[in-house]
């Protein structure tokens, strides 16, 4: 199973001293996670994408790419690559570039995004999401499998026997997580292509997360990429962690309230209670993490949510220590002995080129 931690990206004040940083000491300190995540032992760092204030990641695999540069073994993803808005010809060449700086430790995470205005800013029209969403992955499902394609579709101009380049590393393209909170159409669309299913449940109770996950699972069977309990599936949510819980949530408290996807709100006990949310000790965070199995079933990938809503960068850096030292290690083993065999590990470059191999040369003996 995979452990690691997203960012958004957010450029927020911070409550305690009414100060938010710069966009310049946002960004830095973006990179300055990513390698301590690294450090502390953790899997996966992943970016969202975003074109407006108050947040700075607007070019992913920008940064990616200097990540990529500056670490060893960190699978470097997305938190979100908007499908809808992106030219798929664009995204293909973009991540296989990335593929081939990173030598295979790149994946991509799809959605619409939760920002409406985008739409129009890029030629699009928001009433088209889901429709956008479905034909520029087949298009970019294309790009990637097919030397040459010619295509024509409903929102972009025609291809006449293009190649997009470079190709996917090894001729294997980067594994593509569908995440989606409140989309069935996405859960379908994972489940067809048989890629994996990201369930970003951070703002959502249990029971919505799992009915998102079991309609996954069952349409992944559907279409014959193997049992529902093979199905590839990812969780994300947030964790602010002290030695004891009082202190853990004297500190987060004012950071909750002043949130602006948080704040005004259900009060902190309310959200923790209703969601993923977990202000706590390490102990209850092990506890709460190894009870969403309870919820969805085993599953590959957790990423949590640790630089929001303002946090200083001394703070996550001492998040991420917890978390590498004391948190990670104990779910590993918890959820390595509670895995039946059966069940797939996390998908990487060097497992799914193995396997591409195995299956070309089973179709040369046959």
């Amino acid at each position: 199973m995979q452990f690691g931690i997203f960012s958004v990206g957010d450029v927020t004040v911070d409550p305690t001293t009414g100060r938010a940083p710069s966009e310049y000491e946002r960004i830095k300190a973006m990179v300055a996670i990513a390698l301590k995540a690294e450090e502390v032992g953790l899997d996966v760092f992943a970016t969202g994408e975003h074109h407006n204030p108050p947040f700075v990641p607007s070019s992913p695999t920008t940064m990616l790419g200097y990540i990529a540069a500056r670490t060893e073994r960190l699978v470097l993803s997305t938190s979100t690559t908007l499908i809808t808005t992106n030219d798929p010809v664009k995204i293909a060449e973009d991540f296989a570039m990335l593929q081939h700086l990173a030598d295979g430790r790149v994946d991509v995470m799809l959605g619409r995004g939760n920002t409406g205005p985008v739409y129009p800013w890029f030629g699009k029209d928001i009433r088209d999401g889901i429709d956008l969403a479905v034909e520029n992955y087949a298009l970019l499902r294309r790009l990637w499998d097919e030397d040459v394609v010619t295509w024509k579709g409903k929102f972009r101009t025609p291809l006449q026997s293009f190649t997009a380049t470079p190709r996917p590393l090894e001729g294997v393209a980067p594994f593509v997580w569908h995440g989606s909170i409140r989309s069935p159409e996405i859960a379908e669309q994972a489940a067809y292509y048989g890629d994996g299913f990201f369930h970003n449940n951070i703002f959502w109770p249990a029971e919505h997360t799992r009915k998102m996950v079991e309609l996954y699972r069952r349409r992944y069977a559907h279409y014959g990429h193997g049992t529902p309990e093979q199905a590839i599936v990812g969780l994300g949510g947030q964790v602010f962690m002290r030695k004891n819980s009082q202190d853990a949530v004297r500190e987060f408290r004012p950071y909750f309230d002043n949130a602006p996807v948080y704040g005004h709100g259900p009060s902190l006990e309310e959200f923790t209670e209703q969601t993923p949310l977990t202000v706590g000790s390490p102990q209850q965070v092990i506890e709460r993490t190894l009870s969403f199995r309870d919820t969805v079933g085993d599953y590959q990938r957790q990423l949590f949510l640790m630089d929001h809503a303002g946090l200083p960068l001394k703070t996550v850096l001492e998040q991420l220590d917890i978390l590498g030292e004391e948190v990670v290690p104990v779910l590993r083993e918890e959820f390595a002995k509670r895995r039946p065999a059966t069940v797939p590990d996390a998908p990487t470059h060097a497992a799914r080129v193995a396997e591409a191999r195995k299956d070309g040369q089973k179709e040369v003996s046959a």
